[in-house]
């Protein structure tokens, strides 16, 4: 069974953000001659790397809701110009909404079992496109 990771996303205000922020970043590596790849780097290598490649995801915290997910394509190891080696998470550019779901504030990233993983959004999650600020209140308040 697959495992997940979840992480902020730090910056962003909305899943259109997160999007934009993909889409810069692949067009600044194809002017550079840089495979069109989306590429996250983060100071930790996950140990559970065959589990996380099997199917897992990153989903991303955004503004403390768990709003979507992009699948995760490979975990490599990168050296920064400061000699510190550190694992770039290889991303599909897609990015899959899921249901919201409130998460506190972490440092780093968490592995996130495939059991505790939010739905994808058309599962049957019956929100009728609401905005994550109403959906958050209502899961406040126990509403959902």
């Amino acid at each position: 069974m697959a495992v997940h990771i979840i992480k902020l996303c730090v910056g962003a205000e909305s899943i259109e953000d997160l999007q934009g922020w993909i889409a810069e970043r692949l067009e600044q590596r194809r002017r550079q001659g840089q495979p069109a790849e989306q590429v996250h780097v983060t100071r930790m290598t996950p140990k559970r790397a065959d589990e996380i490649l099997a199917g897992g995801s990153l989903y991303w915290v955004i503004r403390g809701l768990v709003q979507c997910r992009q699948r995760l394509l490979d975990l490599r190891a990168v050296t920064g110009e400061d000699g510190i080696t550190r694992c770039a998470f290889v991303l599909e550019p897609t990015i899959v909404p899921v249901e919201p779901r409130p998460r506190a504030p972490f440092q780093g990233w968490r592995y996130l079992k495939a059991e505790e993983a939010p739905l994808d959004l058309g599962d049957g999650s019956g929100d009728g496109g609401m905005p994550p600020e109403m959906r958050r209140e209502l899961l406040e308040l126990g509403l959902l």
